[in-house]
């Protein structure tokens, strides 16, 4: 079984390549094996003593020896120069705390987990609400006080903060930013060392299994951010692994990315088997229900620029990865972050698609944000920034997205985008994360838009918990979580988010008041009304409905408790299907038929 895999691997095959290369478990201790068929010599440094590995016809080097969980190993690798390295396993499940970069032997199939039934009912979630919930480990909570080594929550520790956290806030699932093993602490996860080692930043495997179960018993799901175009540079790792280009190109122009990491050559068969036994490591061992790819448009075009080349190798691994897992795992969940305007992202492969389940809509997060830069007496020169994601919307399944990186950089937080006093900025976003959720697609948020944040998010600084002492951001907090209570009881809001009868636009054109109006509507019919007011006026206005009778506000954000000025709509009743209601500036309000 273990040449069959090697060989699979070698070919571009393989999925499951984790299970013969590395540390794998043997009756009688460890099999230590590394592919470097350009290396002259490779040796186990195992606990500090130098072991002699031999090589097949193949290029793999390996040797079998008694250790046990906790050794220290590295892979002692003599390049064609003569040059020597001491390297990381690429396979390595555990690995030392930064900055110490050794692998770490370890039984990654110890763990007995609890979520049976919870895998049992997985699905993709087309017909269920998505709210998610995208999390950095190491800085939505810090310990208070400690050193810079000792300030992170461990995995199981978290146990007891982040999962009660989200249930109260209505969240589905929680999607964390990268815990592929990874040197610098600032690049958040994205310039990866290890892709099969969970990083020890904040514990061991079998504590990020138990996180993950405790999420599961709760009937939450985690989706894991995946970095599958480049890797670091650190010469311990993947970097001229074997004294030959082995991951990345031999052309220099493809070889680095802009980022200062280099980039994975999928024209090599082994590099494909590398980086889709990764993504299946992380299904299979740690039972992850979703995975997000970073930067998908370096995968269709070359070093991501829409004016330069198709990339056909990165379009074939995207192809022949995402094929494979949706086969192997037809309940797990594939995400795109693709900035690109490429056809089919989410269309299954064998309809000539990428086969993703979901993408990114980076169009809705621009366009709106934009536009509540703007300000109000603006705003009707730029009114269609606010349809326009409902022109392209059934081309793909799309994600509604507010995440890391629209508050870093110097972009600013959400609130502090908008336009206008901090009266006017909450009033803006209160509508705005309405809009978000009643207009038709699954949601994301990064932690912190719910406090209504306006120091931009920082890897070493905790969020700002101590901002809800204050009432604004405690009242924006108050009105998300019945804004997600709401999500969560309407199916109107997800039960048809990709069939286009469940939407309607009511009024799309209105620009002089700035105002904007549409219905969703579920499989039985129920039907709710969105209004929103972007102006900076209270405004008086008649909403065409489908049918005469009593109507009732299900949630309007200018009330008092949510920090507004209270300009409710009580005792609503038709005229001739038109509701008259009154709006106060910057708002939304929810609508639907009162049942007597």
């Amino acid at each position: 079984m273990k040449n069959n895999i090697i060989t699979e691997f070698i070919n571009g095959q393989s999925c499951r390549a984790y299970e013969a290369l590395g540390a794998v478990k043997i009756e009688n201790g460890i099999r230590f094996s590394t592919y470097a068929p350009h290396a002259r010599k490779v040796e186990l440094c195992l606990n500090g003593d130098i072991i002699p590995m031999e090589c097949d016809e193949r290029g793999v080097w390996s040797v079998e020896h008694p250790a046990k969980e906790g050794d220290i190993y590295q892979y002692v690798i003599t390049t064609p120069t003569l040059e020597k390295h001491y390297r990381s396993d690429p396979f390595a499940v555990y690995s030392e705390v930064r900055p110490k970069n050794a692998s770490v032997v370890y039984d990654i199939d110890s763990y007995n987990w609890n979520d049976q039934e919870w895998l049992s009912k997985r699905d993709k979630c087309y017909e269920k609400p998505m709210n998610i919930y995208e999390v950095h480990f190491g800085s939505w909570r810090i310990k208070e006080g400690k050193e810079e080594t000792d300030r992170f929550y461990t995995y199981e520790e978290m146990i007891d903060l982040l999962i009660p956290y989200v249930k109260e806030m209505g969240y589905t699932h929680i999607e964390l930013l990268p815990l592929t093993e990874y040197p610098y602490d600032g690049s958040w996860g994205y310039q990866v060392s290890g892709y099969f080692s969970a990083t020890s930043r904040y514990g061991d495997p079998r504590g990020l299994m138990k996180f993950i179960d405790a999420c599961h018993a709760e009937n939450i799901g985690i989706i894991l951010d995946f970095v599958p175009v480049h890797f670091v540079r650190d010469f311990y790792a993947l970097h001229i692994y074997d004294g030959s280009f082995l991951f990345e190109s031999d052309n220099e122009y493809d070889r680095y990315s802009e980022w200062g990491t280099a980039l994975f050559d999928y024209t090599k068969p082994h590099v494909l088997s590398f980086v889709k036994s990764s993504v299946n490591f992380w299904i299979e061992k740690y039972h992850v229900d979703g995975l997000r790819y970073d930067a998908v448009a370096n995968l269709i075009y070359r070093h991501g620029h829409t004016d330069d080349a198709v990339n056909d190798s990165g379009i074939w691994f995207l192809k022949n990865t995402n094929y494979t897992i949706q086969k192997m795992h037809p309940d797990v969940m594939l995400f795109a972050e693709d900035s690109t305007n490429y056809t089919k992202v989410t269309a299954p492969v064998e309809f000539g698609g990428l086969g993703f389940d979901y993408k990114w809509d980076l169009g809705f997060m621009n366009d709106t944000i934009n536009y509540i830069k703007t300000p109000p007496f603006e705003r009707r020169n730029h009114h269609n920034k606010m349809t326009f994601s409902m022109s392209y919307f059934y081309n793909d399944l799309f994600i509604l997205p507010y995440s890391h990186d629209e508050v870093v950089h110097g972009k600013k937080t959400m609130v502090d985008k908008v336009f206008g006093s901090q009266q006017e900025q909450f009033a803006t976003i209160r509508a705005l994360y309405t809009f978000q959720f009643t207009h038709p697609g699954k949601k994301l948020n990064f932690m912190g838009n719910e406090l209504g944040e306006y120091l931009e998010w920082r890897d070493e600084k905790e969020l700002g918990w101590n901002l809800l002492t204050y009432p604004i951001h405690d009242s924006l907090h108050e009105y998300v979580k019945a804004l997600h209570k709401l999500y969560l009881e309407q199916p109107a809001l997800y039960k048809s988010d990709y069939n286009s009868t469940s939407f309607r636009w009511i009024d799309a054109d209105n620009k002089n008041q700035c105002i904007y109006a549409y219905r969703r509507s579920d499989p039985s019919g129920k039907t709710l009304y969105m209004v929103f007011n972007f102006s900076g006026s209270y405004q008086n206005y008649s909403l065409k409905v489908e049918q005469n009778g009593a109507y009732k506000e299900l949630l309007n954000s200018d009330r008092d408790i949510y920090s507004g000025s209270n300009c409710i709509n009580s005792g609503l009743y038709t005229t001739n299907y038109k509701l008259p209601l009154r709006l106060a500036p910057l708002s939304s309000v929810i609508i639907t038929t009162e049942i007597r």
